[in-house]
């Protein structure tokens, strides 16, 4: 659990490679030295079941095991973990085969909310493991580390103290899902080692073989974009970013280009938070037409959080007198907790990213680094100058409807 002699001294960004087993699968990771070990698991690997509460070490909803001992993911970063084994409630039990600890949550009601959880019965195993004579008269201060939010300490220690008794002579049963291949993450983050790649990579849905097509769904969009930006760049500036794939991808902010699957196939992430929602998409694109003014390509992803979203994108670069205008067309299909911020809401938010992928695109063609540096876009930002721009817009009609002119003209008219 030592911070490893090269890294012993590192900037808080530098991005630093760390591998560990989780689960039972070996992982490696590329992360900024800042990363916690609960925002790699969460963040990077889809690990969401490790809960993060107070970030200060106080709540013990990010407790996970760590070489055999309870640990709080908050407070330890990714990178002292070279080497460490970590299991989390993911590799505790199965869907249908469910651990002794979880079994007996769920019969004594000891869920509630379900937020303190996963903190209680990593905490609840590593006690029984350790103390396997624990008597019940003394689980309320062994399991004081974690804070119950619904108040449901009495069920929950029902449940502990039922395991307690039943495997009190031959001890608490071996975390059941852990073992090689096992990583279990709804949508496992940043494949050929961006994020975190398992050694053998047939454990990762990122590495699925490609699909022959993208098929686009039939029916109305989620959203439609239909936008046109001015650049000071030249065409023949602007043609050179268009024929780099990897050039283009970090114009776009929040994106990666992770891998390169051949036949104009492309593997990604895109990252994006909204307000206190963080959505981590994962997916790929395949590009049905390149020219030096012209690209147009299907894309499709899943988030960490079970959504998803597929679209077709048309970008287009014309000669203007000022330099080259830029047009961009979408159709996004959207599924799961991000189409529900509304069609219009989120089509403010596609065009306000695509001002500023146009901005970045601008800056490259004139032979600089983009500004964006493959960072989430900030969609707080992004959502109040676009709600600011409706409040403009009706105010304008407010304006309008009122004049005092033309007031004078209707007294007139009488």
């Amino acid at each position: 659990m030592n911070l490893p002699n090269a890294y012993a001294r590192t900037e808080a960004d530098q991005t630093v490679e760390v591998s560990m087993t989780i689960n039972g699968s070996v992982v490696t990771m590329s992360l900024p030295a800042r990363v916690t070990l609960s925002d790699a698991l969460r963040d990077h690997l889809g690990l969401t079941g490790t809960h993060v509460g107070c970030e200060h070490g106080i709540c013990g909803m990010c407790t996970v095991l760590v070489d055999g001992e309870a640990a709080r993911a908050c407070l330890l970063f990714a990178v002292q973990l070279d080497g460490a084994e970590i299991t989390t409630v993911e590799g505790l039990g199965r869907p249908d085969d469910l651990h002794p600890l979880q079994e007996s949550f769920g019969r004594h009601h000891g869920l509630q909310c379900g937020f303190c959880t996963p903190g209680f019965l990593m905490s609840s195993y590593d006690l029984l493991e350790h103390q396997p004579d624990v008597k019940r008269e003394d689980l309320p201060v062994e399991l004081s580390g974690v804070l119950c939010r619904c108040t449901g300490y009495r069920n929950i220690i029902d449940a502990v103290d039922d395991v307690a008794e039943a495997h009190r002579g031959n001890g608490i049963p071996a975390p059941g899902n852990c073992g090689h291949r096992t990583l279990v993450g709804r949508s496992p983050a940043g494949p050929s080692g961006a994020a975190g790649t398992p050694d053998d990579s047939a454990a990762a849905p990122d590495h699925e073989p490609r699909p022959e097509e993208i098929a686009l769904p039939s029916g109305e969009p989620t959203i439609e974009v239909d936008v046109t930006k001015e650049l000071t760049s030249s065409p023949e500036d602007v043609a050179r970013v268009f024929a780099d794939v990897r050039l283009l991808a970090r114009c776009l902010p929040g994106a990666e280009l992770t891998d390169e699957l051949g036949d104009n196939w492309y593997r990604g992430r895109a990252r994006i938070a909204l307000g206190p929602v963080r959505l981590s998409f994962n997916g790929i694109a395949h590009i049905l037409d390149q020219s030096a003014d012209r690209i147009a390509m299907n894309a499709q992803g899943k988030d960490t959080g079970g959504g998803g979203a597929q679209a077709g994108i048309v970008m287009t670069a014309q000669p203007s007198a000022t330099g080259t205008t830029l047009q961009a067309e979408a159709s996004v299909f959207l599924t799961g907790r991000i189409a529900g911020f509304g069609r219009s809401l989120a089509g403010d938010v596609s065009r306000r990213m695509f001002e500023d992928f146009a901005r970045a695109v601008d800056q490259v063609a004139a032979g600089a680094e983009p500004d964006l540096a493959s960072q989430p876009p900030s969609a707080v930002a992004i959502l109040v100058t676009a709600l600011a721009d409706r409040a403009r817009a009706f105010m304008k009609r407010i304006r309008h409807r009122t004049r005092p002119d033309r007031k004078i003209r209707r007294r007139g008219d009488g």
